[in-house]
């Protein structure tokens, strides 16, 4: 990047760049979350966001990652609200059922909580579905992991068009994909408050020493079908977990035609007490 970000033009404060890292006995974790190239010239908010918590009483991680949608007046507003909501609700249900989450009820509260959010921005009394949308629209993907025998058990909820891969052997897996061995039907690309008829969901298991990466655009875009510099570069890199600052430098890479906001969460399925109750 050869010229100086502006800062955003919000009134709340916006971070630039966020990274969050940490390990369980059996997982380890990293997110980040920049500007792209187009918004720090513009000065507008990062549109991404990434949230992520660990329940230690189910031994459990919940997460999720939203790309607001560049046409909503308040994107940044609603991907931060649509991963915290989303997150939320997710323990709420694993704190009364295990492990087992309802991704249809869930996109629901979060879709509501958007739609209740508009209204108090707007200062008006009744809720109005078409203004949140214009106001808050979001991609997203939520999800679990939690120990399994042979690794780490995900489960993955998708609202849009943000991606998945499972990164094994210098490999990326399409997890969301028309075809393969994670075959999912497609609904059609919606944007949260909007919340399709069926919520696309899937499980997979992650073998010990291979990782789950969840992406924005931003990222997806760049790795296409990873058959390329940024796939190579990312194999690499992600083959263990790099530390926190490390991983939030890399996601920050310089590329041509790709100067999108983006977002990444990868959990490595590693560590002590393998297959171990």
């Amino acid at each position: 990047m050869d010229f100086e970000p502006r800062p955003p033009t919000r009134s709340s404060y916006r971070p630039d760049t966020i990274y969050d890292g940490w390990s369980t006995d059996r997982m380890t974790l990293r997110l980040a979350s920049t500007r792209g190239p187009a918004h720090r010239h513009q000065g507008r908010p990062r549109e991404d966001d990434v949230a992520a918590f660990y329940d230690a009483d189910h031994d459990t991680l919940a997460f999720a990652v939203a790309d607001g949608v560049s046409e909503a007046s308040d994107a940044h507003v609603g991907a931060a609200l649509a991963c915290r909501s989303a997150v939320d609700e997710a323990l709420r249900q694993i704190a009364f059922e295990g492990t087992v989450v309802d991704w249809g009820h869930l996109a629901r509260i979060v879709s509501w909580q958007l739609v209740e959010h508009a209204a108090k921005m707007l200062g008006v009394s009744e809720p109005d579905p078409a203004a949140a949308e214009q106001m808050l629209a979001a991609t997203l993907i939520a999800g679990t992991a939690c120990p399994a025998s042979g690794g780490l058990e995900i489960t993955l909820a998708q609202v849009g068009d943000s991606s998945a891969w499972m990164l094994e052997k210098g490999r990326f897996t399409k997890l969301f994909n028309s075809d393969g061995p994670h075959e999912l039907v497609r609904t059609e690309v919606v944007a949260l408050p909007r919340v399709p008829a069926e919520v696309a969901t899937l499980r997979v298991l992650i073998p010990w020493e291979a990782a789950l990466v969840v992406a924005t655009d931003g990222f997806a875009d760049a790795l296409a079908d990873s058959r390329n510099l940024v796939g190579d570069f990312f194999a690499e890199h992600l083959a263990t977990p790099p530390n926190a600052h490390d991983f939030a430098y890399l996601l920050d890479f310089s590329r041509e035609l790709y100067d999108d906001d983006r977002t990444m969460l990868a959990i490595w399925a590693q560590g002590r007490g393998r297959d171990q109750p």
